[in-house]
């Protein structure tokens, strides 16, 4: 069966499209109104090979905030709804990615339960326009809303463009990993037998 979500989300702050398919090859197209959130979501879609489609229409006159973070939201709920109920997947994935000075441990656990810890500190507080701490409340906003246990570990790095894009490609990758399809089993990944 297709793995494959469409969420609709609409507020007072933005309205959100996305459709993904887990079983892609990273193609699509992001359009958020934030250039640099539309590069890190180019970036997940390529490492996690999830075909992803992002319109976005948001309060940017306010700031990126809430944007950021229904994107994230519509993100984690459109991986959940597509995971369905986890059956056949490896449901674990972890991912240390080096970029230039930069390097990021993720880990993922798609089990059905919310749990987040986050240690990325990026000193700058804007990387471009774009504020850097927006980088942490995304993932805990898709985190929340994958009903996924997610762990970031940047163990060093200094330049802010490459932590954003390290921690993003570590998490895809993460994803990609814990999403895949089990070759060894097609049961749901649990000693409960449900997740």
């Amino acid at each position: 069966m297709p793995r494959t979500a469409q969420i609709h989300r609409t507020t007072g702050e933005t309205e959100i499209r996305l459709s993904i398919n887990l079983d892609g090859d990273g193609s699509g197209t992001r359009s958020s109104g934030i250039g640099f959130l539309d590069h890190m979501l180019d970036l997940l879609a390529k490492h996690a090979l999830i075909d992803l489609d992002v319109a976005a229409k948001g309060d940017l006159h306010v700031d990126d905030h809430h944007t950021a973070e229904d994107i994230g939201i519509a993100l984690g709920q459109a991986i959940d709804q597509a995971l369905d109920n986890r059956a056949g997947i490896r449901r674990y994935g972890h991912f240390t990615l080096p970029m230039d000075e930069c390097l990021v441990t993720a880990a993922v656990d798609m089990g059905g339960r919310y749990a987040f810890e986050y240690n990325a500190p990026i000193a700058a507080s804007k990387i471009g326009t774009f504020d850097s701490e927006l980088v942490e409340h995304f993932w805990q906003s898709f985190a929340a809303n994958a009903n996924c246990n997610l762990h970031v570990v940047l163990h060093h790095g200094r330049n802010a463009h490459h932590i954003a894009e390290c921690v993003f490609k570590s998490v895809a990758r993460a994803i990609r990993m814990a999403a895949e399809s089990d070759p060894r089993s097609d049961s749901v990944p649990s000693t409960k037998g449900v997740l």
